[in-house]
């Protein structure tokens, strides 16, 4: 029986080095592996337990990415293990199949973010008209899907982000703050939808998630058994659900702790397939097709 693990990727598998919370002594510190380079410098990284992890982990189940990065960004990430034959990028909107954008999948999404939601234009309109220069670094467009700010986050007033919030929410858009980016989603952009029609290609049995931001919820949520860091947007909130495990690990410690228990989870339900699969009913006393006493 097939287990699909989908997991977000920045701050819950790879870390920059702004977020590694490397809070230990700097002798028991871990190995660290660098998985993303950038414009020639290290840019991402895992701890080496952690790739070891993943590495078994991508053997025994069906491993798909899932961020909010766009295909480009996605691409930069060498993550340890085998390919995965299935990658989420721009939260939703791409569907990767052995790294080509699914078409029928393109497709799909472009009908429903028409039919559901104000257009893309008008939203960077708004966010270009409001945003103030004196904290406003960039502005940016992901993918011709969803649109992204990058400030800088001790100038930002809060009560801007709650009011954007307010006014995308009218709109059908959601808004997400992620360190220095303020992120505007359409809100049929979801990993989640991905993520189900992944499993229903693979006939997956059980599907298990991880990710830190508010982006992530819709996943956490959709999954049968789901883990978050004690770091990022959902450990702020207090969000939780009854079958979303919130860790006390933060930083990339968290990253290796969630790779553990979901190798831990994926073996366990195998083990329990394995063992009902094996059960052998017997036939009726008498043996098969003897006639009744």
């Amino acid at each position: 029986m097939t287990v699909l693990v989908a997991s977000d990727l920045d701050r819950t598998l790879i870390y920059s080095n702004a977020a590694l919370g490397l809070g230990m002594p700097d002798a028991v510190a871990p190995r660290l592996l660098c998985v993303e380079v950038h414009e020639h410098k290290p840019l991402s990284y895992m701890t080496e337990r952690a790739a070891g992890l993943l590495t078994k982990l991508a053997q025994d189940t069906v491993f798909v990415p899932t961020t909010t990065r766009t295909r480009k960004q996605y691409q930069r990430i060498s993550l340890p293990g085998l390919p995965p034959k299935y990658a989420i990028c721009a939260n939703g909107g791409h569907l990767l199949v052995d790294g080509i954008s699914d078409r029928d999948w393109r497709e799909a999404v472009a009908a429903r973010l028409a039919a559901e939601c104000a257009p893309l234009d008008e939203v960077r309109a708004h966010l270009n008209r409001t945003a103030d220069p004196a904290w406003l670094r960039k502005e940016r467009v992901a993918e011709d899907l969803f649109a992204y700010l990058v400030v800088e986050r001790q100038l930002l007033p809060d009560d801007w982000v709650r009011e954007l919030g307010v006014w995308a929410e009218a709109r059908g858009w959601t808004v997400s703050l992620q360190g220095r980016k303020i992120y505007a989603v359409p809100k049929p952009l979801t990993k989640s939808a991905a993520v189900r029609e992944v499993a229903r290609r693979t006939g997956a049995g059980l599907t298990l998630a991880a990710g830190d931001s508010l982006l992530d919820a819709d996943l956490l949520l959709a999954a049968d058994l789901a883990w978050r860091p004690g770091h990022g947007e959902l450990a702020e909130a207090g969000w939780g659900a009854e079958h979303v495990v919130a860790l006390p690990q933060m930083g990339v410690a968290a990253g290796e702790e969630i790779l553990r228990l979901l190798r831990q989870e994926a073996r366990r339900f195998r083990r329990e397939r394995q063992g009902i699969d094996s059960v052998v009913i017997p036939p009726p006393a008498g043996g098969v097709g003897s006639a009744p006493a």
